[in-house]
């Protein structure tokens, strides 16, 4: 693509904006705040112009179903997200929506106002609709395998704090939201001072998105299209349509949907504690008979306990304490099955979701004691927390016998 352009305007009224000429497109790139009742308006007006032959939108196929549908994970199988390891994706995207939520319920304007505004203003007008963000799973799985380890423990962080500040946000607040990425202003500390996170946050999804725009738009099938961006990708959209891009971009697209897989190491690592563990076990009743049965105790009270405090403290149904309590010192010892797992499919079966749950998720998540109200939200918080109290109990007791062993 060639003969490219670019024409910055940004005034009190308007949103920051760009027009840039790429071969026979006219992309206008609107910089809009998320939640942001102007960014919805300017969308409705510009879209209402019949300047535009088609709009493209700062969503992917997901988050554009969760925006049509809210109810759409009433659709899926929670087991089955359990099943397929998906629960920490699901609880970090509704992690994301309560930031959201929370600053939304405080402006008076649903979160994605401006993208509900351009579907809708698009189908009315019956305007192509292209999506071109990437899917905002691959995004934080990209965003975990890129940052060292150390500093995986401030995402979590980045995370809690959106759900935990309470802090009212003022009109001009939200407006300033238009110099950043929703992702972006969740870790907004560590985006700011890591070229790690920025990386598959930010810079990668700029690249993404030009892709996708190339997909979209063959020869220059549109003229005119309208690109509903938050304005922290303005300044890299724009640079990359500026430049000459692939015409067949699918290679490189894929590239950029590419989830890191861990290393052999990692597959190793639980089978080979279990082994470390089975050998101590065996050392141990070699020794004396006693000390065998006193490591074998102190394993399943250890893990038990542990695992177990982490449903008590997600609130679990009672049965499901009891469940995870004997489940987690085996599970421990067989990787093909977590404590988590057991815990949630108990308590799944003790406490089905309902209709309710579902259609209030987006709500209760804004709040943090709506995480433990909602039966679906707590489901995955015993998933997660009977996971990581089963995970440090091994670390513990693991310890504890190798220490009465050779200590």
């Amino acid at each position: 693509m060639t003969d490219t352009q670019a024409i910055i305007s940004e005034d009190a009224i308007h949103g920051p904006r760009r027009v840039v000429k790429s071969g026979d497109t006219r992309y206008t790139l609107l910089g809009t705040a998320h939640v942001s009742r102007a960014s919805a308006e300017e969308v409705r007006t510009l879209i209402r112009s019949g300047e535009f032959d088609a709009v493209a939108i700062e969503l992917c196929q997901s988050r554009y179903q969760s925006l049509i549908n809210p109810n759409a994970l009433a659709d899926q199988d929670l087991f089955q997200i359990f099943r397929q390891g998906k629960a920490g994706m699901v609880a970090a995207s509704l992690a994301l929506g309560a930031f959201q939520q929370r600053v939304a319920e405080q402006s008076g304007i649903e979160p994605g106002a401006e993208m509900r505004a351009a579907v809708n203003e698009s189908r009315d007008a019956d305007l192509p609709l292209l999506l071109i963000d990437r899917e905002v799973g691959t995004t934080l799985k990209r965003v975990y395998a890129n940052v060292p380890w150390w500093q995986r423990m401030g995402l979590i962080t980045g995370l809690l704090g959106s759900l935990l500040s309470r802090q009212q946000v003022s009109s001009e607040d939200i407006e300033r939201l238009k110099q950043g990425d929703v992702l972006e202003s969740t870790f907004n500390e560590f985006a700011e001072q890591s070229e790690a996170l920025y990386t598959p946050l930010i810079a990668e999804r700029d690249r993404y998105m030009a892709l996708r725009l190339v997909e979209e738009n063959p020869r220059d099938l549109y003229r005119n299209v309208l690109v509903v961006i938050g304005a922290g990708h303005l300044k890299g959209l724009s640079g990359h349509l500026e430049q000459p891009l692939p015409q067949a971009p699918a290679t490189e697209r894929e590239q950029l949907e590419a989830t890191p897989q861990r290393g052999r190491w990692w597959k190793v690592v639980p089978w080979l504690i279990t082994a470390l563990v089975l050998i101590g076990f065996a050392i141990g009743f070699s020794r004396d008979s006693e000390l065998g049965w006193q490591l074998i105790g102190e394993w399943f009270l250890i893990n038990g306990v542990l695992s177990g405090l982490g449903a008590v403290i997600a609130l679990a149904h009672p049965l499901t304490v009891v469940a995870t309590f004997f489940a987690a010192p085996l599970t421990s010892l067989n990787p093909t099955i977590g404590a988590g797992f057991v815990a949630a499919g108990v308590e799944l079966a003790l406490r089905k979701p309902k209709v309710r749950d579902f259609a209030q998720l987006r709500h209760d998540v804004a709040d943090v004691k709506g995480w433990w109200r909602n039966r679906v939200s707590r489901t995955l918080l015993v998933f997660i927390l009977a996971t990581v109290g089963s995970a440090a109990g091994t670390w513990i007791a693991g310890l504890r016998i190798a220490g009465k062993l050779f200590g």
